[in-house]
């Protein structure tokens, strides 16, 4: 332990003793945020647009910020409209920053509650919230020495940190990199991509597929013959929308290929699946609910607020008890029915009539 640590540590061991029933970091968040260590803050520092609905935003990150692995991602807490909104956002630099610095890009959707505020309206000086640097979308200890990425939309952004940790490490040799994007202007850090690509042309070998211009082919085993030859004998990462992701674990060997969902990959419903009365007991509002719709967006729709992370089954931040009734797994079309079951409300449904701690 370093001397300045020790010194932390100490001195939050003798405040403890005139704090409580508040720790220290409580204190220490008054002067700032920062310094507190019983949650994570960030700073913004600054913002970039990289698209007209897109941007990056350059944060600070506190006392209790530890690493992360290139392609992880965190969740993201802000208050919009005086609600706490928070969602699950990849880091899009790398963790070899010499600064400190972290960014996560993100880009607005409709409809979306946290993603309209990031993208267009937050400032610099603005805190945020984060979570801990969570997922297994990365490269191994030991560079591959033959990635293909396939990225699509917004997906391109944990790649992203990879391609930087990679120019950092010096270890960009032989990557080849297959993105989709509508038109020229959506393509999020197009002009870091394009200079990467072109100062070593045989290194980083990219391929920009406009999907709504005429003539643009569609993802498949062709499209990846013409643009990567010799993609059968590499390891691919892949993330991107839904659609994309189906055809390329159509199309990639299951042993090489990597996958990164922004939402979580749903199981067919049985025939007849149906839902029913959902009985929200804490906050005791009964709503309908069909068999398809997340129990979490069932509650959102009646008003409610629970608390959740990432939406798609990863975080357990929004688990719940099942009193009685019957819920679906949406990833894996199983029920459960045990009375005081835990569940993920993000990602199952009402399978009848339920009755559920919300």
């Amino acid at each position: 332990m370093t001397m300045t640590a020790t010194f932390w540590s100490r001195l939050g061991d003798v405040a403890s003793l005139v704090a409580t029933p508040l720790a220290p970091s409580h204190y220490l968040e008054l002067v700032n945020p920062l310094w507190s260590t019983h949650k994570l803050e960030a700073r913004i520092e600054d913002v970039h647009d990289e698209t007209a609905d897109a941007r990056s935003l350059t944060l600070r990150p506190g006392r209790a910020w530890r690493s992360f692995r290139a392609g992880q991602h965190v969740r993201v807490s802000a208050s919009v409209d005086g609600r706490r909104v928070t969602r699950t956002y990849s880091l899009s630099s790398s963790p070899l920053r010499r600064d400190g610095l972290v960014t996560i890009t993100v880009k607005a959707t409709d409809g979306g509650r946290l993603s309209p505020y990031l993208a267009r309206r937050a400032r610099p000086g603005e805190h945020l919230t984060l979570g801990k640097p969570q997922g297994d979308f990365v490269l191994p200890a030991q560079a591959p020495v033959r990635p293909l990425f396939v990225t699509a939309g917004s997906g391109i952004t944990p790649v992203m940190s990879m391609l930087r940790t990679l120019a950092l490490e010096g270890t960009v040799r032989d990557v080849v990199h297959v993105h989709y994007a509508p038109r020229a202007k959506d393509v999020i850090f197009v002009r870091e991509l394009r200079r990467m690509a072109a100062d070593a042309p045989s290194s980083y070998r990219l391929s920009i597929v406009h999907t709504r211009e005429p003539g643009a082919a569609r993802f498949g085993a062709p499209a990846l013959d013409a643009l990567c030859a010799d993609w059968r004998h590499r390891d691919a990462w892949a993330c991107g929308p839904q659609s994309l992701l189906d055809e390329v674990a159509r199309v990639v060997e299951p042993a090489r290929l990597h996958v990164e969902r922004f939402v979580a990959a749903r199981a067919p419903l049985p025939a007849g699946a149906a839902g029913g009365k959902v009985h929200l007991r804490v906050s005791n509002v009964e709503v309908s609910a069909d068999g398809a719709t997340p129990l979490l967006h069932v509650a959102e729709a009646a008003g409610l607020s629970p608390a959740h992370g990432c939406r798609m089954g990863l975080c357990h931040t929004c688990d719940a008890t099942l009193n009685s009734g019957c819920v679906r797994d949406l990833r894996t079309g199983q029920t459960i029915d045990e009375p005081g079951a835990r569940f993920q409300p993000c990602v199952c449904a009402a399978a009848g009539d339920v009755d559920v701690d919300l």
